[in-house]
């Protein structure tokens, strides 16, 4: 790999990792947030009780933890960049006894598997953040059994993603961040219409086929959505960072003005979109 892909992977390990701790803390809100683009994934790649499931990116556990309980004579290995975060998910796996898993620290880029290893794959919300799209999408193929299919999810474009923008565009207006190069990780990178169908197709996959999925963020309140997005938003997080006080309270104040306006009668509860790609080896 690129020295200058490898620094980007390491910086995300590196962010991974530090934000483990506030993935933990909001686990119940963020994993039912992202639960109908998981359920959806689950229901596209048609498993069967002994399928052997590659669940890439998975963060806390899921999808892979409800694919488990789903292949009860199978085996769903879990991989993540971040140890911290894999730690979790094993903790997630044994207080709901979920046995049939295993969990590796690797690269999506370059995968430690052999080739036509796996039943299906999954793959929740990483691919905008891997380095090399391509090589990711290459990788996955590579270790997936002819006839298998693999399933993902991306954010849809920030105009149905008011509860990523409305932080975001509170911080790109009060601070002066750099502009990164088109085409680099981040949370609207694979927005655009056909971007993954296409990346599939080249990859060799057939059958590829592109949802539109709706979720709801449940936070209820102002307070609870800002101290989740501060505490699990890496993008936020080092926004944030780059503000002194009076900015940071001057940010905070106009998204709990835009969120009042928005949600008039307080209840916090915003609309996302996200898009799911299937295909088949």
């Amino acid at each position: 790999m690129e020295p200058q892909l490898e620094e980007i992977r390491e910086q995300q390990k590196a962010a991974w990792n530090k934000f483990s701790s506030g993935w933990k803390k909001w686990d119940d809100l963020t994993m039912d947030f992202l639960k109908p683009m998981g359920n959806e994934i689950i229901r596209l790649l048609t498993l069967k009780d002994t399928d052997v499931v590659l669940d890439i990116a998975s963060g806390t556990g899921e999808p892979g933890l409800t694919i488990a309980s789903a292949v009860h004579n199978g085996k769903v290995i879990m991989t993540d960049l971040a140890e911290d975060m894999l730690e979790i998910a094993r903790e997630n796996a044994a207080r709901r006894n979920i046995k049939n898993i295993e969990t590796i620290v690797c690269d999506v880029c370059e995968l430690p598997f052999a080739d036509n290893t796996f039943d299906a794959i999954s793959c929740r919300f990483g691919f905008m953040f891997f380095p090399d799209m391509l090589i990711a999408a290459n990788e996955m193929v590579r270790v997936l059994k002819p006839g298998g299919k693999l399933a993902t999810s991306v954010w849809n474009v920030p105009e149905k993603n008011f509860w990523v923008t409305v932080t975001m565009g509170a911080i790109n207006r009060n601070i002066d961040l750099p502009v990164p190069p088109a085409g680099s990780p981040g949370m609207f990178r694979c927005a655009k219409d056909g971007l993954i169908s296409d990346l599939f197709l080249l990859a060799g996959l057939k059958n590829i086929s592109q949802k539109e999925v709706a979720s709801q963020l449940n936070s209820k309140t102002a307070d609870t959505y800002w101290s989740m997005m501060t505490e699990v938003a890496a993008p936020v997080a080092a926004g944030l960072g780059k503000a002194d006080e009076i900015t940071r309270e001057k940010i905070k104040r106009e998204v709990y003005q835009a969120l009042d306006q928005q949600y008039p009668d307080g209840n916090i509860v915003i609309d996302a979109s996200a898009l799911v790609i299937s295909g088949e080896k």
